[in-house]
């Protein structure tokens, strides 16, 4: 083992960002926040220890991981503490809100959603700093103007069921303190000032586009140069998603390694055409240095979303080992890359964005330094045409082939689903992005100062066009997306550690990540899903029936969508009431339901004058009145008081295992924190978020 170690010693250094995210994982794992002083008072003791190790000979095999893994564990404690505001405690009713408009999101659907910073608002409690309101009114809000206008808001949603997307822990990271909607058409205080930001020009950019180029096309081209995807329908959105080709939505090493490369070839090309400067002056450094200024644009411009910001480090090294005369395409490359993103943003590691881009660009490289030899010799000796299209076509089917494996195993834990046909979509996407679709985009920024933006937009519009028909036809095919189980975090541990094994070592050894692999794809026969949901107001409510779906009463499409990735299909069968359900495992009358399964029986109950006769006759009492003393050594209870407390609850009837959003949260500075009686379910405005970190892939 030693001895293998020893034989790759110029690999080490490359696990040093796997230690550091070892470190981050470990602080939002944990069921508590740890005291402040911890994170730091770890470091500067492993640091001790680390040196005296390294007396012995042993820093670099036991002490550099250890501080890395020190380092991890601090920069997410302090990264959490560097971004801690205000947050707010409860729904606020009808307020009056007055705030400076950040930026500005037009919607697929209709109406915007507007972020608002500095906000002055009249409420007992913390007042946030940031928050964000849906408004129904299409008129585009001026990015830079102050406003005011009624508003309901509400602090950022729990978790709809244990173990789902944590929007109020995205929000954390993000600064914002309450979500919520507009009661009417906003005022405009102060008019925004002449100085354009980046916002405003993102807002500039997003409208132009979705003006000029149909609702179906004019999103996705606006998605592609700003990474905003809230102005494309949802349908075009789920074909994206179940034809594998979301990834062209999120501004990732594809979209800017196409720019980096026009913008190099064009500056170089042009400065070659002025003898007295090429003669005499390093065009090709000045062209990367310029190529390296717009691809900084380029992702300020998108937002600095993880996965641009990952692309942009990556390409700025390959541009400045250009200006520096060096070679700069390795597996390095890629952990100097990861150790910046996680130090910049801890909270990165946990998200889709994170994992998919750096597992697709690991596979990537690791097979391009195994096949980069033989291809470059059969390309060698076969130099016509025809030998050129047939490695071109093979190089993408191999990309294309090892960036869907890397990265399905993380759709999967992050969205339930896979696109068994994305290699399909791929082939014939991506060509098309880079020939036509990037170019065109690239050349209507350009052109919109001058209002010739037209120009480039319509065969823009074209490209995309084309893209949306193949996301189309994929996701339609029979089978296109499988609804996958969801995968336990020891799965996804398991599999990352195996594929980082297999990936970082370059001897026969690294044939050993399989096995940890093998567990980790082994994970999703270990899932059994639940029988009995409820959300946190005890307004919805969901069983399992005879054939394995999963029966809804009520609830808005992210609920039911949310549900049915962590719990199974959902029936189509309505909801019955005052009716039997066709298995007969669940019946309705005026007062409650009582389903029957596993042996058991579960009364739900939203009527206080039906509580005592669901006592009489349930194992389980789940109520959204609460319940006080009535079912006292009769029943096991979830009453209104407990979803208040806990948030959504998961129930398997088999074991008697009970789950809950506090349970699975913890007690973190995000986490579900009631302070006082919540309004009536009616009284609770619907916010319907988004989940943000999903969309990103």
């Amino acid at each position: 083992m030693i001895q293998r170690l020893l034989l790759e010693r110029e690999r080490w250094p490359l696990w040093l960002p796997v230690f550091l995210g070892l470190g981050i994982a470990v602080y939002f794992a944990l069921g508590v926040e740890p005291p402040w002083w911890l994170g730091a008072l770890v470091l500067a003791v492993v640091l001790g220890l680390a040196v005296i190790l390294r007396r012995w000979g042993w820093g670099f095999l036991v002490g550099w991981p250890l501080v890395f893994v020190a380092l991890g564990f601090a920069a997410a404690q302090a990264r959490s503490a560097w971004v801690a505001a205000p947050v707010l405690e409860r729904p606020s009713g009808r307020v009056v809100v007055q705030g400076l408009v950040d930026e500005v999101e037009p919607l697929a659907e209709g109406g915007q959603r507007v972020t608002l910073v500095q906000p002055r608002l009249e409420l007992d409690g913390p007042i946030p700093t940031k928050l964000r309101l849906r408004l129904k009114q299409n008129d585009p809000v001026p990015v830079g103007a102050v406003i005011r206008l009624d508003a309901i808001l509400v602090p950022p949603p729990q978790p709809m069921a244990p173990g789902a997307f944590d929007f109020a822990r995205h929000a954390w990271f993000m600064g914002l303190g309450a979500v919520g909607s507009g009661l009417g058409a906003p005022e405009i205080v102060t008019s925004p000032s002449r100085v354009w930001g980046l916002n405003r020009l993102r807002q500039h950019v997003l409208e132009r586009m979705t003006r000029q180029l149909p609702a179906g096309t004019g999103g996705v081209a606006a998605a592609l140069v700003t990474g905003e995807t809230s102005a494309i329908p949802r349908a075009i959105l789920d074909d994206y998603r179940d034809s594998g080709l979301a990834h062209l939505l999120s501004i990732s090493g594809l979209h800017m390694s196409l720019l980096a490369g026009m913008a190099f070839f064009v500056l170089r090309g042009g400065l070659a055409l002025i003898p007295s400067v090429a003669l005499r002056h390093p065009i090709k450094k000045w062209a990367a240095a310029l190529a390296l200024l717009a691809t900084f644009f380029y992702m300020l411009l998108a937002g600095a979303p993880i996965p641009a910001q990952r692309a942009f480090m990556m390409t700025g090294i390959v541009l400045l080992a250009v200006m520096l005369d060096r070679s700069a395409l390795s597996m390095r490359l890629v952990a100097w890359a990861a150790i910046l993103v996680l130090l910049l943003s801890p909270e990165a590691l946990i998200g889709p964005s994170f994992q998919m881009s750096f597992a697709a660009v690991v596979a990537l490289i690791a097979s391009y330094e195994k096949l980069s030899g033989p291809l470059a010799a059969w390309g060698a000796n076969h130099r016509d045409w025809h030998h050129r299209v047939a490695l071109y076509a093979i190089g993408l089917v191999l990309s294309s082939l090892v960036a869907g494996s890397a990265t399905a195993l993380y759709g999967a834990y992050h969205f339930n689903r896979f696109a068994p046909f994305s290699l399909l979509a791929n082939l014939a996407a991506v060509p098309l992005t880079g020939a036509l679709v990037m170019p065109s985009a690239m050349a209507a920024l350009v052109l919109m100062p001058l209002g010739l933006d037209n120009l480039a937009l319509v065969p823009l519009g074209w490209g995309v066009a084309a893209i949306n028909w193949v996301a189309s036809q994929v996701a339609s095919l029979p089978g296109a997306a499988t609804l996958l189980p969801p995968l336990p975090s020891w799965a996804l541990a398991a599999f990352t550690l195996g594929g980082l094994w297999l990936g970082l070592w370059k001897e026969k050894w690294r044939l050993w990540g399989l096995l940890p692999m093998g567990a980790g794809l082994a994970g999703f026969l270990t899932v059994t899903p639940p029988d009995i949901l409820v959300d946190g107001r005890g307004y919805s409510f969901a069983a399992r029936l005879a054939d394995g779906s999963l029966l809804v009463n009520r609830g808005g499409r992210l609920l039911r969508d949310t549900w049915e990735r962590r719990a199974g299909p959902l029936s189509a069968e309505p909801w019955p009431k005052n009716a039997v359900s066709a298995d007969q495992s669940l019946a309705c009358t005026a007062g409650f339901c009582l389903w029957r399964g596993q042996g058991r029986r579960v009364a739900y109950v939203q009527k206080d004058a039906a509580v005592q006769d669901a006592c009489a006759g349930a194992d389980w009492v789940i109520a959204a009145v609460p319940v006080r003393d009535h079912c006292r050594g009769r029943a096991r209870v979830i009453d209104r008081f407990d979803l208040w407390r806990r948030g959504a609850h998961a129930l398997w009837l088999s074991t008697g295992r009970v789950d809950s959003v506090a349970r699975w949260q913890g007690d973190r500075p995000w986490s579900h924190h009631p302070v006082k009686r919540r309004k009536k379910p009616d009284e609770i405005p619907a916010t319907n978020e988004k989940e943000t970190e999903n969309d990103d892939s």
